[in-house]
Order: structure tokens, then sequence, then C-alpha cells
């Protein structure tokens, strides 16, 4: 039943970063990971507000495991964003790779602070 759960989460996830990344990339243009980026922060900020909800309320262990490893696990990704940031580097743009890397780490760990104290505010 876990599995199931974690994939009925899972293939929202996927589907959602898609959709998501993909408009994200329409309206910036593309020369830069921003799809990937966004998601991968939308991710943290909601990881860490579901768990931080969690610390207070009783989430019953099956949304656990439907919201973080399958839809946030499924939303985010980190092969997609080395992927990217690799691909900047073969390309000469050593710059904006080390903005992807260094927004994603920051960002992200901003994020799930963010996330985090939102919900333990509740």
């Amino acid at each position: 039943m876990k599995l199931l759960i974690i994939g009925c989460g899972g293939f929202v996830g996927a589907i959602l970063r898609y959709l998501i990344s993909g408009w994200v990339y329409t309206l910036s243009g593309g020369d830069f990971p921003l799809g990937t980026l966004v998601v991968n922060l939308v991710g943290s900020l909601l990881l860490g507000l579901v768990l931080g909800l969690a610390d207070h309320l009783v989430l019953h262990p099956q949304a656990l495991l439907f919201l973080t490893i399958g839809l946030l696990g499924a939303f985010t990704t980190f092969s997609t964003f080395s992927y990217e940031t690799w691909a900047l580097v073969e390309v000469g743009s050593y710059g904006k790779a080390l903005l992807n890397m260094a927004g994603s780490l920051l960002l992200g760990l901003i994020a799930v602070l963010v996330g985090l104290t939102v919900g333990r505010g509740f």
C-alpha cells in the first residue's frame, strides 16, 4: 500500500514539474535553467512547510508519504539540475553554471527554512 501511495504522489508531482518548469522556460526564454530552479525552490519550500506542519499537527503517515516522498520527491529534481548545470559548463557558460549551483543550494536551504518556520508557526 505504501508503494502505491508514493507512486500516486510521484505521478502527480512529475506531471506538475513538467507543466510548471515548461511554463517557466517559455516565459524566461530558456537560456538559463530557471524552470528547474523554480520547481526545486518551490518543492523545498513546500517540503519544509509540510514537515513543519507535521511537527505540530497530526498528519496521517500515508499523507506524509504521498506528499513528501511521492509528490515533492517527483516534483523536485536533482538529476535535471545536475545535467543542466553541466550543459552550461560544456558551452562555456561558467558564470551561469555557478549561479545555478549557488542559487539552487543557498535559495533551496532558505526555502526549506522558510517553509519549516511557517509550518511550525501554525
